[in-house]
């Protein structure tokens, strides 16, 4: 006997069973209010162009993001060759800053990603079986939501050593609490549902039940979530190798950019705020597009 879970409508912090029939599904009614939504629309333009020119920095006849020369260091905005000017180093800025983003975005992504399969499984299973299982998994989380995330991520960093490696380590620790909570309380609303006690009476066993009804109605709230993570995870990132705890120099990321070109923001003020224009472009447009995300899927926090 199979049984079939309607799809969920997440208004007012709720989760709803709505079973939709005839006329648009349900992802078709996201697919169209994300098009009427000019907002969402631009973001996710930017984002795809700042991902793009990244992912494509080595085929765009760049200038070498690592050549250095005393001699044309701090040139400014609009010199020949040079439209952005270079660093305190010589060094391209335009070429940098599109290499810089492969890095920020790296560590803006990754440990958002790894957090959702960590804290997404931990939250899944604490919120279906409940009891003694979801006791344990939710203190432990209790335990990391009581430090600050900024104050945590510089704790583990400091202790683990700087390094590209340390920092992913660092910020996917601090990401796992908050996805594992909205997990957790998510599903918990679900397995009250109609539709798993249905599936229960027929047979099916735990796993089933999480993987063909519970799954596909509590991934959605979840991903939305995780995609709001990934703007503090880049400003995270950026902070820490600001601090001179994340990213080692010589690599181009825009945080360390940040840390290198601060002394020179008194002779050239709009050239060493270039890397913080584009860590809050980038930031700012993944914020926007989650808040067009969950207003498309009535996923009100």
């Amino acid at each position: 006997m199979a049984i079939q879970s309607p799809s969920l409508d997440m208004t007012a912090g709720a989760a709803v069973p709505v079973v939709r029939s005839g006329g648009r599904s349900y992802w078709q009614q996201v697919g169209r209010r994300l098009r009427r939504d000019p907002v969402t629309l631009v973001c996710g333009g930017i984002l795809v162009l700042i991902v793009l020119s990244a992912l494509a920095a080595p085929w765009l006849g760049l200038a070498d993001p690592y050549k250095t020369s005393m001699i044309r260091r701090l040139y400014p905005i609009g010199s020949p060759n040079f439209w952005l000017g270079t660093d305190e180093l010589g060094r391209d800025m335009f070429s940098r800053l599109i290499y810089g983003g492969r890095l920020s975005l790296f560590m803006g992504v990754t440990p958002v990603a790894c957090a959702l399969l960590i804290g997404g499984a931990l939250g899944i299973t604490a919120g279906f079986l409940g009891g003694r299982v979801n006791m344990l998994i939710m203190r432990i989380m209790d335990v990391f939501y009581a430090f600050p995330s900024v104050l945590l991520a510089i704790s583990l960093s400091g202790a683990m050593g700087a390094g590209a490696e340390n920092t992913l380590l660092a910020l996917t620790l601090v990401f796992i609490p908050p996805v594992c909570r909205v997990s957790e309380s998510v599903t918990t609303q679900v397995r009250g549902f109609d539709f798993v006690d249905a599936a229960r009476a027929s047979g099916a066993g735990t796993l089933t039940i999480v993987r063909v009804h519970v799954l596909g109605n509590v991934l959605g709230p979840i991903l939305v979530y995780a995609t709001s993570l990934i703007s503090v995870a880049i400003i995270l990132a950026a902070g820490l190798s600001f601090l001179g705890l994340g990213v080692k120099p010589p690599e181009p990321e825009w945080g360390l950019m940040l840390n290198t070109l601060r002394q020179a923001i008194y002779v050239n003020p709009v050239l060493a705020a270039l890397p913080g224009v584009m860590i809050f472009i980038t930031s700012i447009c993944f914020n926007l597009m989650s808040d067009g995300l969950r207003a498309a899927m009535d996923v009100k926090a």
